[in-house]
């Protein structure tokens, strides 16, 4: 298997790369984020490789860093997403978006990446909700007055409540992270959605 390339940039498509290593050239399938970032033919670049084998192909995917690569295997543990949906995600999202979004259940961001709807969304988050780390769930959001608060992750389940009670993410990070200011970071959960509730009140 192929965990890394370096080599010399040859051509850029419109989802690959081709890399020149020793002469031999390596058509590496890569997330359009990856490709903006890429600097002219030429250039010498080394990246991550994943390497994907079908009955009908050898597949090579390249990520700019480690955790990049991880998020895409993670994905495709999920029905429904494989290595198109997985790239087309890690497009639209930074490995830490992801992370949030999944945290705090943000389903809705989630279809912003092509081949992901409602139900795939929601599947995501729900499969992976515990496999990101809790500190995901941190943000930053403004308070009264434009002040920058942070939301912790005791207020991950909070977060989840409002969006549950059908407030938009957004709305619930913003009354949740003003609630968290007043009440303490570390109240429970109960207490947080109580606040919570009240910022988003008329």
């Amino acid at each position: 298997m192929i965990a890394k390339l370096s080599g010399l940039l040859d051509s850029v498509g419109v989802d690959h790369l081709v890399l020149d290593v020793g002469g031999v050239g390596y058509l590496v399938h890569c997330s359009s984020r990856m490709l903006q970032g890429l600097p002219a033919p030429g250039a010498r670049l080394s990246f991550t490789v994943e390497t994907v084998v079908r009955d009908d192909a050898i597949l090579l995917y390249g990520f700019e860093d480690l955790a990049m690569r991880d998020w895409f295997r993670l994905l495709q543990t999920v029905q429904g997403v494989g290595a198109k949906v997985a790239l087309a995600m890690l497009s639209t999202f930074r490995a830490d978006e992801l992370a949030h979004n999944i945290a705090v259940q943000d389903w809705t961001s989630l279809t912003r990446a092509a081949g992901v709807g409602r139900k795939l969304g929601e599947r995501i988050v729900t499969e992976l909700r515990d496999k990101v780390p809790a500190e995901a769930a941190f943000t930053t959001v403004p308070g009264k007055g434009g002040a920058a608060i942070v939301v912790g992750a005791s207020a991950r389940d909070a977060i989840s409540a409002l969006v549950h009670l059908g407030y938009r993410p957004s709305e619930a990070q913003t009354a949740i992270g003003r609630a968290a200011n007043r009440v303490g970071a570390e109240a429970p959960v109960e207490a947080l959605i109580r606040a919570g509730l009240k910022e988003l009140a008329p």
